[in-house]
């Protein structure tokens, strides 16, 4: 037979509906399942109401056999053994019919749950892939930040990481000896950090924790700071999204994996970034000009593999 060669549009077109169904495998499966299990409790229910009705025969030949021994008792041509063996029988019989009752039900109720158990099984396994590519990238990352650190210093690491600049400001001030105003010039560092980058996450007025006292904002996040390290240090590990948890902000992704793994020579380890002094919004905040913060969390990367 000839193959037939169908036009490039068209192909495309399939190729990307069949791509498409494959990249939402897991949740097709799962979808699937979900509703088989509902259409199984359906047709079980139903043939529950048959039972009386398939079984009727069945059990008006039992009670037919024990009246017959009841009234006559057994006999050398109807011995104990062949009243045993018919009831037997019978009772398999019955087992048969309720097992054929119930057989569609069992079919759908078994495919629904392999297709549930398939789906869990191919997204456990894309999970497993993103964490290795993740560990990898990470790592790689590491390994350059070390090089910079190691040729350069931490100085300039933490310029780069956080895109710090100088500036040259004009700032007025008074003259302690004449007492009159006078405008010097001095250099300032200016970060500018990209709220989308990372795992930085505003502490603001969505977070429960969150109030409009700025000197009870700082204690309280010192506070799930501090709670944060004993809690590593009792546990050995401690994911990021157990700390948004704490904070109230919602939880993320890649917080089911990223987060931190205890060091005994590293002191309270978990650090929020408050104390940033490179960030002059934080610098605000510690000192009690402003309500909310960007915190950003200095997690340790993919701790799964590391548990």
């Amino acid at each position: 037979m000839k193959n037939i060669k169908l036009p490039a549009g068209i192909n495309r077109a399939i190729n990307k509906v069949a791509f498409k169904m494959k990249k939402h495998t897991p949740e097709i499966l799962v979808i699937a399942g979900v509703g088989g299990t509902i259409v199984t409790t359906v047709m079980a229910c139903k043939a529950t109401t048959k039972i009386d009705e398939v079984l009727a025969e069945n059990k008006e030949q039992i009670a037919k056999t024990k009246n017959y021994v009841e009234e006559t008792g057994f006999s050398d041509k109807y011995t104990e053994k062949d009243y045993q063996k018919d009831l037997t029988v019978m009772y398999t019989q019955r087992g048969l019919k309720l097992f054929k009752l119930y057989a569609p039900a069992i079919a759908v109720g078994t495919i629904s749950i392999t297709a549930i158990l398939a789906g869990h099984n191919v997204l456990k396994k894309r999970n497993v892939a993103l964490a290795a590519a993740y560990e990898v990238v990470n790592k790689n990352f590491k390994d350059y930040r070390g090089r910079v650190i190691d040729r350069f210093g931490n100085e300039l690491d933490r310029e780069l990481r956080y895109n710090i600049r100088k500036e040259e400001v004009e700032k007025t001030v008074i003259d302690e000896k004449t007492g009159k105003e006078r405008t010097v010039k001095e250099i300032t560092e200016i970060a500018d950090i990209d709220p989308s980058s990372e795992y930085a996450k505003f502490f603001d007025e969505s977070c429960p924790g969150w109030t409009k006292d700025p000197e009870y904002n700082l204690m309280f996040l010192r506070n799930q700071q501090q709670y944060a390290n004993d809690l590593l240090e009792s546990r050995g590990y401690l994911f990021l999204n157990e700390v948004y948890e704490m904070l109230g902000i919602q939880r993320t992704r890649q917080g089911q994996v990223i987060g931190w793994i205890y060091d005994k020579n590293v002191i309270d380890k978990v650090d929020f970034g408050i104390y940033n002094i490179a960030n002059p919004a934080n610098r605000r905040f510690v000192n009690g000009y402003e309500r909310s913060i960007l915190l950003d969390f200095n997690v340790d990367g993919d701790i799964l593999n590391a548990i």
